[in-house]
This record gives structure tokens, C-alpha cells and sequence, in this order.
């Protein structure tokens, strides 16, 4: 692997730390006691958290926030301008702080569509998928495509995963899709 490389116009707070191969384009500010796994990318105007914690090989496009309070695992992505929100009921007038903040996690491989809303306090499943302006008020089980708002089930979960790899595969969501439709009644 290479060594991080930091776009002249992003600030990255000391105590931050950033794997080697990861990226981090324009305009992107990484706050204090952040870490960040190893061949990331961070596309542009991309904000992280004091003490967010990012796994390896996490994609991350432009104009996200990812607050404290925030863990996304390993081969996260994360499309434009979604949102992560870390209280349940912010107050100006009423900060709580850290210690007010709710726990959310993004295990492996877990897939966050444009524009959608992850609020705070719930766990999305590895290779789940959520589609493009969901709001996620609830976990989300592995392999579960959500959508709508609030999402919900889709009606069919994904493994996406051929038979010879562990990584998703387009034939191997295919093939899922197609016999949880079956099984469900479905026609394609």
C-alpha cells in the first residue's frame, strides 16, 4: 500500500489517524481521534467526527457527514449526501454531548444509497442494502434490502454471493433474487 494522501484543501485534525492507500479529496475535514482504515476514499467535502471509527477499504462520496458516535466496518459505502445523526433530540439550548450520543453501526460490506438518513442508535447488517433516500429508523438484518421512509423490507434479502467468492457478485444477486422470488410467488 501507498502512503495516505490528503487534498491540499482538507484539514486532518493530529491525533486523526488515516491507513495507508486511503484518499481524501477536496474540501474534507477529519476530526480529532478519528481512524480510518487502510485504501479509503473519502470524496469531496466529506465530514468525520471526532473518534469515528472507519474500517478498511470504505468508499465514502461526496457532501457526507459522519458524526461521532459513528462506526462504519469494512467495505462500507456510503452514497452522496447521505446522513448520519448521533442524538435523538438535539436541543441548542440543551446540548448533551458526547455522552448523549446513540451508537450506530455499519457492518461489512453494507451499502447506503444517496440522500438516505441512518438515525442514530441502530446496527445495518453486513451486505445489507439500503436504497437511495431511506430514512433508517431500525436495524437493518444482514443481507436486507430497505427502502422508503421509514424503510422497510423490500421482500427480498440479498446474499449477492456466488458460490466461489466471498465478495457480492452481480450473478450472485441475480441468482438470490430470483429464487427468494420464487420461493415468495413472485414473477420476474
Amino acid at each position: 500500500m501507498s502512503v495516505p494522501f490528503v487534498h491540499e484543501s482538507s484539514y486532518v485534525d493530529e491525533s486523526a489517524l488515516i491507513g495507508d492507500g486511503t484518499r481524501i479529496w477536496h474540501f474534507c475535514h477529519v476530526q480529532t481521534g478519528a481512524v480510518i482504515g487502510e485504501g479509503c476514499t473519502l470524496g469531496q467535502n466529506v465530514n468525520v467526527g471526532s473518534n469515528v471509527s472507519i474500517g478498511n477499504g470504505v468508499k465514502v462520496q461526496n457532501n457526507v457527514s459522519i458524526y461521532e458516535g459513528v462506526e462504519l466496518r469494512d467495505f462500507v459505502f456510503c452514497g452522496p449526501s447521505c446522513v448520519f445523526t448521533n442524538d435523538l433530540t438535539p436541543r441548542a439550548k440543551y446540548p448533551k454531548g458526547p455522552a448523549g450520543y446513540r451508537h450506530t453501526i455499519v457492518h461489512e460490506g453494507a451499502s447506503i444509497g444517496a440522500n438516505a438518513t441512518i438515525v442514530c442508535g441502530v446496527e445495518i447488517g453486513a451486505w445489507a442494502m439500503v436504497a437511495a433516500g431511506a430514512v433508517v429508523t431500525r436495524d437493518v438484518p444482514a443481507h436486507a434490502l430497505v427502502m422508503g421512509i421509514p424503510a422497510s423490507g423490500g421482500g427480498v434479502g440479498l446474499s449477492m454471493r456466488s458460490e466461489t467468492s466471498r465478495r457480492p457478485t452481480l450473478s450472485g444477486m441475480r441468482e438470490c433474487i430470483s429464487s427468494k422470488s420464487r420461493r415468495a410467488g413472485i414473477s420476474s
